[in-house]
């Protein structure tokens, strides 16, 4: 995988510049260190950096914005030669240490809010959570609809906004879905796929666990997108961690049995979950239903 500096790095470090001038700093020292050592990055120096809004959703989200890219960015760099594994994992060692912080942080947080959530809240409570959240997602939705040229999807997923967020006050309600109106998931690593990106080597990110170095180059871009990340009005920042802590814990509550199985009950859980993340990202990339092989995707939104 050739990683260009214009085309990945520049843009992560121009996020950090304003606002955080010792961080960019780092970056900066960081990212030149890497061009000076590796054969598989071509570097620009000092690139010119847009402004970004220092929102304290932002702000708060920074710091593991920029670790994923930096360790997406060494990742790169690494041997990626064997191609008997399921993917390249050069990173394994370091990967299997953030795989045991996310498991702790769903053994102590995630697994026992999910069992209190599943627990107090009614079905049609959860169902309304499930759609509101569901609502929020689609302007990105919408977006990687546009790039990646389809037009059916953008369709039903705009008119799915429009009649929800109208009709449905606010997304509540789903009412475009009772209409026959599917919702068509789509994110930025899928974009980059199509149009002709490889998926580079295994990561696991903290707090957001399986990935690759495209889907996390992804992951960045998305959070970006996302028109609540620039808003600079409180409710809208509360608006976004609100839903998507409560989107982690009801995830981890649908798929509770499925997540106790590959954390607790297998015999290699961080085998097991890149396993499941992997076979499921390609089918859903692909286009295809990955419960047909079998697999769950554990980290689907």
């Amino acid at each position: 995988l050739t990683l260009k500096y214009d085309q990945f790095v520049q843009p992560v470090v121009c996020l950090v510049e304003n606002g955080y001038s010792t961080a960019f700093r780092q970056v900066q020292r960081l990212a030149t260190l890497m061009c000076t050592i590796s054969d598989t990055v071509n570097c620009i120096p000092y690139p010119t950096c847009f402004r970004v809004n220092e929102s304290p959703v932002m702000k708060s989200a920074l710091p593991v914005v920029v670790f994923s890219a930096l360790f997406v960015m060494s990742a790169c760099t690494g041997d990626t030669t064997d191609q008997t594994s399921l993917i390249a994992d050069p990173l394994e060692p370091a990967n299997r240490g953030i795989h045991a912080f996310n498991k702790g942080v769903d053994t102590v947080v995630l697994r026992p809010a999910s069992q209190v959530y599943g627990a107090v809240l009614p079905e049609p409570v959860e169902r309304t959570v499930e759609n509101f959240i569901g609502n929020l997602a689609l302007p990105g939705d919408i977006i990687n609809n546009t790039l990646q040229g389809d037009t059916v999807a953008l369709g039903d997923n705009l008119g799915r906004f429009l009649m929800n967020t109208t009709l449905g006050f606010g997304g509540l309600l789903d009412i475009a879905g009772e209409a026959g109106i599917p919702r068509h998931p789509a994110d930025f690593g899928q974009t980059l796929a199509g149009y002709g990106v490889a998926e580079g080597p295994y990561v696991e990110l903290p707090i957001f666990g399986p990935s690759t170095a495209r889907d996390a180059t992804g992951t960045v871009v998305d959070f970006v997108l996302n028109p609540f990340t620039w808003s600079e009005s409180d409710t809208a920042e509360e608006v976004l961690v609100t839903s998507g802590v409560v989107d982690a814990i009801d995830t981890r509550d649908d798929l509770g049995p499925v997540l106790d199985g590959i954390l607790y009950e297998s015999e290699d859980s961080y085998s097991a979950a890149k396993t499941a993340y992997i076979q499921n990202r390609r089918a859903f990339v692909n286009g295809t239903d990955g419960a047909d092989d079998g697999f769950v995707d554990i980290y689907a939104e």
